[in-house]
């Protein structure tokens, strides 16, 4: 009988659990569909519930607000942009970095276009909302951290010039991107993402690369 009894507990609390992790989607996708299609700040957390069909009291349990709400949106699409970040990046040599670096960055570009409009309700939420710009920069943050990582290595393999300081290359690195990735948003890049993605490569690996003639550590 007690065997029953914990095997019961065990099936209720996973039922509640399951619940509580349907409803906590339902109201991240009625998020996304609310700003969407009214933008951040016009869109209430009223909406958003009505939306995804629940009470308030079952939303506040999961959600202090819209800007909760649109901090967790952020963290789900920026988790696919730093994916590519966390590629696997062992270069064996300048020709094999500058191919996996391309790489990355039109992934990086193409992935900025094809999520446009939820990236534009981000723009949006980070003029207007402290804790949207806050969660920005934590995710730059975490950008950076992991580009100086590979920059790091390729330091330590002889590949990249060592005079420089793997965190400030980084920044500049991911500035970079992050300007276009709002002209992208913005739609107001005047050539293609090829384009861009290999300007930008050429010069970034150039500078960071040095030639055979020119040795790591040396101007």
């Amino acid at each position: 009988m007690e065997g029953n009894s914990v095997e019961h507990s065990k099936t209720m609390t996973d039922g509640r659990h399951l619940r509580s992790q349907q409803t906590r989607q339902k109201l991240l996708e009625a998020a996304r569909h609310v700003f969407l299609e009214e933008g951040f700040q016009k869109s209430t957390i009223s909406q958003i519930i009505k939306r995804a069909k629940t009470g308030y009291g079952t939303a506040y349990v999961h959600f202090t607000g819209k800007d909760d709400l649109l901090i967790v949106l952020m963290e789900d699409v920026m988790a696919a942009f730093y994916s590519i970040a966390e590629l696997p990046f062992f270069p064996a040599s300048k020709a094999e970095a500058q191919k996996m670096i391309l790489n990355q960055t039109t992934t990086f570009l193409k992935m900025a276009e094809s999520e446009r409009n939820m990236l534009q309700v981000f723009a949006e939420a980070i003029g207007v909302s402290s804790a949207a710009r806050q969660k920005w920069t934590e995710i730059r943050e975490k950008f950076i951290q992991r580009i100086a990582q590979d920059i790091t290595y390729s330091q330590q393999n002889g590949l990249a010039r060592s005079d420089v300081q793997p965190e400030l290359v980084a920044r500049g690195w991911f500035y970079a991107h992050e300007m276009y990735l709002w002209d992208i948003v913005r739609n107001e890049h005047t050539v293609s993402l090829d384009d861009i993605a290999m300007t930008l490569t050429a010069i970034y690996t150039g500078g960071l690369y040095p030639s055979q003639e020119n040795p790591p550590g040396m101007s």
